[in-house]
């Protein structure tokens, strides 16, 4: 104890000085040392005392020893039982310096003592990209992986907010005419309109544990959206269950499918199916997936001519650059099957996603995506004046960004506004559209 009072005694002035033998002497102890001291009491369990020296260390301005003292302070919290305060510290130091990979690493930790576990695969998988990691949390991070797919239990998201569009109908607008032999005949085709949706998504998803590996997985998901304009209102109801599989690198799931849609509050359709995911992790860095997935949907007015199949696969691949930057490459492929063949379509898309956590608690997301649509048989429509038999082929660019800041946390919900631009060129002049929406969502924090 005298030992520790001695210390603090530095830490609080500058120097002192006492008389020997008619010689002074001058005992210092730089800020680096005494935080160094406080993490190898730390480490021998020595809480009280490191807390202590913790608390009276003078701030210098330096940020790499800031973060240590509150790295250190949240070990604390942490090993002694307040995972909750060992949370909130972890969160602030992140979101300031996003990209160190050892406070993910111990927020994860903390996370999986809670049983959050998909909190807590959400900053492993970025931790796993980090540079400074020690070894031994390196060595452990797959195994860590490995326990939160096996204790995932159940997971519940409640996302919502409001979306301005300024094409709700996907219109074009403007002037449709044909000759005749009476002169032109013309049209005026729907101008776009605007309207103002509010969001809502609500969903969650259970396993139940048959043994080490093996799971029974299902979940449920509402999405609506309430526009001023009610013709355009949209609800999506699904679900799906199945048996799960995990192992110490990945995740295959099969389960059958259900959806509802509703459309204006009618009823639009009804789809049910199979589909099989798959999800893998190559390296600490690369990770990938793959989803079949086969629905048969039945319309509620148009079933003489949509009813039919949808055949489908999506694939994904992950790169995190670091523990704050990753970009994901994704593909997809679906063959729509209608009873006409007028609507028989194949469906091929891409996309590319970056995600950065930035200083000050910010979140950066932009994905452009492509998606072509080449219908199977022509059909009859207006083009240069007269009716002509044309293939339908569509090209549809879209362009998202979403921006989202965790210091404004509200009861666990941060709000996020993504901004998206999409425009279609097509063959048949008609069917061209451009519209951009701005989306406001309270989404939930990882």
């Amino acid at each position: 104890m005298k030992k520790i009072a001695l210390i603090l005694m530095c830490l609080i002035l500058p120097s002192f000085s006492w008389a020997e033998t008619n010689k002074t002497h001058e005992i210092t102890m730089t800020t680096t040392q005494a935080i160094q001291l406080a993490g190898d009491m730390v480490e021998h369990g020595d809480f009280d005392n490191a807390e202590m020296i913790l608390s009276n260390v003078p701030k210098t301005g330096i940020l790499e020893l800031e973060i240590e003292r509150w790295f250190l302070l949240g070990q604390i919290s942490a090993r002694r039982g307040d995972i909750d305060n060992a949370i909130k510290i972890f969160q602030k130091i992140l979101d300031d310096q996003p990209d160190l990979a050892r406070i993910r690493f111990e927020l994860a930790v903390c996370y999986m003592k809670k049983k959050q576990w998909y909190r807590a695969d959400h900053h492993l998988r970025l931790a796993m990209a980090g540079k400074d990691l020690p070894d031994t949390a390196k060595q452990m991070m797959f195994y860590y992986r490995y326990l939160v797919r096996q204790n995932k239990n159940w997971n519940v998201w409640f996302n919502f907010g409001a979306a301005p569009d300024n094409n709700i109908n996907n219109s074009i607008g403007g002037e449709e005419c044909v000759m005749t032999i009476f002169g032109p005949m013309c049209r005026q085709l729907p101008n776009p309109e605007s309207a103002i949706g509010y969001n809502l998504t609500l969903g969650g998803n259970y396993e139940f544990k048959l043994s080490n590996n093996w799971r029974w997985k299902s979940d449920a998901n509402v999405y609506t959206n309430i526009y001023n304009l009610h013709d355009y209102d949209d609800l999506y109801l699904s679900g799906s269950t199945g048996p799960r599989y995990v192992w110490d690198r990945g995740d295959v799931w099969l389960a059958a499918v259900m959806a509802r849609r509703f459309y204006g509050w009618d009823a639009y359709y009804a789809s049910y199916g199979a589909k099989l995911e798959l999800n893998y992790d190559f390296t600490r860095r690369l990770s990938g997936g793959a989803s079949l997935h086969t629905m048969t949907n039945f319309y509620d007015d148009y079933g003489d001519f949509l009813d039919g199949q949808i055949y489908g696969l999506n694939t994904y691949i992950s790169y995190a650059f670091n523990a704050s930057t990753n970009v994901i490459l994704r593909g997809g492929l679906d063959y729509e099957n209608t009873v006409d063949p007028v609507y028989t379509n194949i469906r091929p898309s891409i996309g590319i996603g970056i995600g950065a956590e930035l200083p000050w608690g910010f979140y950066f997301y932009a994905e452009p995506s492509i998606y072509l649509t080449q219908y199977k048989d022509s059909r009859w429509v207006v083009k240069n004046n007269r009716f002509t038999e044309i293939k339908e082929y569509n090209i549809t660019q879209r362009y998202a960004i979403s921006v989202s800041n965790n210091k404004f946390d509200i009861w666990g919900f941060v709000p996020t506004l993504t901004f998206s631009y999409m425009k279609r060129d097509s063959n048949i002049w008609q069917r061209e559209f451009d519209k951009w929406s701005t989306e406001f969502t309270m989404r939930q924090r990882f």
